[in-house]
């Protein structure tokens, strides 16, 4: 599957130093591509010249995004058991308030990374950020 009109390529990923593979890199930074798209209203899609802000905003989604992953797979895939003691058997369940609080907070991660990032960067004559009055 051909990843086209990519922000960051692998090759500047690793660069940075990313440590993700290609496959799982194309993936993240498909996701992250969309999310910089959902909030700059599609500004830079299909542009030849991104900025350099919009790459290392996009380095750190990976990062972001990878590490979600991780985080609610881990709590996902232990059947929802948050602890466990032995001795006086006694089991605690994970609770889809939890989940759902920790999908929040790295929603939140990802916005914060997008507003410190591109906050400001005018590209086109355009802030990339802005919403429009």
């Amino acid at each position: 599957m051909e990843f086209e009109g990519q922000y960051l390529t692998y090759e500047e990923y690793r660069g940075l130093g990313g440590t993700v593979d290609l496959m799982p890199f194309n993936l993240l930074e498909f996701e992250s591509r969309k999310k910089i798209d959902e909030k700059t209203f599609n500004r830079l899609k299909n542009s030849e010249d991104i900025p350099q802000e919009v790459k290392l905003c996009v380095y750190n989604l990976i990062n972001s995004i990878s590490s979600i992953s991780n985080s609610t797979s881990n709590v996902t895939n232990t059947s929802n058991i948050a602890s466990e003691n032995i001795d006086g058997y006694s089991i605690n369940y994970v609770t889809p308030d939890k989940i759902s609080s920790i999908i929040k907070s790295k929603n939140d991660e990802i916005n914060d990374i997008i507003e410190t990032y591109l906050f400001g960067i005018i590209y086109n004559g355009e802030h990339l950020l802005y919403t429009g009055v």
